[in-house]
């Protein structure tokens, strides 16, 4: 029962996000493109209720997930978030009023076989509940750099896979970042009340690294092909939190002949992704090069 409750909730945050990914990625389409990062691509957003449905999914899927991470590791929480590919695509087969090819369902069964048997063999294990500072300095200091440099290589690329990979690496650190600060926060809360949550720095913290993220993100989805963002969204979270679960929260996972079906189940989930990825109507969810609609 007690990986049940946290498993149940990160598997309604990723349905969550599945939607939210669908409207907004349609949203994104109807847009003016930018070949840099323009603060106006959220205004644009906001006028278009199709983005704002999808903003009030993102919410839904940020109740579930701060559930997830209060009662459960991060290593097992996170890498449930692998699900948001084929869950969108689903989703948007059935909006489409269409059906997965024989492929594409081969891809999710792989994805979600993958990603079970990778969590069986490595039976996360450990949940602090605090992080000493010095751990989130390194921490923060290393992600923070890592996402300035990733968005400068991008800036510097011109449409297309380089920089589409560039910009779904730095939103998937930004991401698992924000998770990492959002179970302290939501730990802070259950240990110490609503006072010591509304004073307490990771707060403030989570909801700016989540709203660099959501920036990111809405750049990601017109930087390139899905073929070459979703990998890095998708399985860079996934790997991202892992090591920030063993880094901040002490968390174990299983080692020695166990890394043999570990190994297996990522191959799988990364065969899975990349098939679904080069799916029709997942290049269709993002932006096509379209030289007459880029904003300078």
């Amino acid at each position: 029962m007690h990986i049940l409750l946290p498993v149940l909730f990160a598997l309604g945050a990723a349905l969550s996000n599945a939607f939210a990914t669908v409207l907004q990625r349609k949203a994104a389409l109807d847009v003016p493109r930018s070949e840099g990062l323009r603060a106006g691509l959220m205004l644009d957003l906001l006028r278009r209720p199709v983005w704002l449905l999808g903003m009030l999914a993102v919410v839904v899927a940020g109740l579930c997930q701060a559930v997830a991470l209060g009662t459960g590791p991060l290593t097992i929480v996170q890498p449930l978030f692998v699900l948001e590919l084929p869950l969108a695509l689903i989703l948007a087969t059935l909006l489409l009023h269409g059906s997965l090819p024989r492929v594409g369902r081969l891809a999710v069964a792989a994805v979600v076989t993958g990603l079970g048997i990778a969590l069986a063999a490595a039976s996360p294990s450990g949940d602090r509940t605090s992080v000493p500072l010095d751990r989130w300095i390194v921490a923060l200091a290393v992600s923070g750099a890592v996402v300035l440099v990733l968005t400068a290589v991008a800036l510097r690329r011109p449409e297309g896979r380089a920089r589409a990979a560039c910009f779904g690496t730095a939103t998937a650190i930004s991401y698992a970042l924000t998770a990492a600060l959002m179970k302290s926060a939501v730990h802070t809360l259950d240990d110490h009340g609503i006072g010591a949550f509304l004073t307490a720095w990771q707060t403030y913290a989570f909801a700016a690294t989540g709203g660099c993220a959501l920036f990111l993100l809405e750049n990601t989805m017109q930087a390139g092909p899905l073929i070459a963002s979703q990998p890095a969204l998708t399985l860079g979270d996934a790997a991202v939190s892992l090591s920030l679960g063993m880094l901040l929260y002490e968390e174990d996972i299983r080692t020695g002949w166990w890394l043999v079906p570990q190994a297996f189940g990522v191959a799988l989930v990364v065969a899975g992704v990349l098939a679904l990825a080069r799916m029709p109507l997942a290049r269709s969810l993002v932006a096509t090069e379209e030289p007459d609609r880029a904003v300078p």
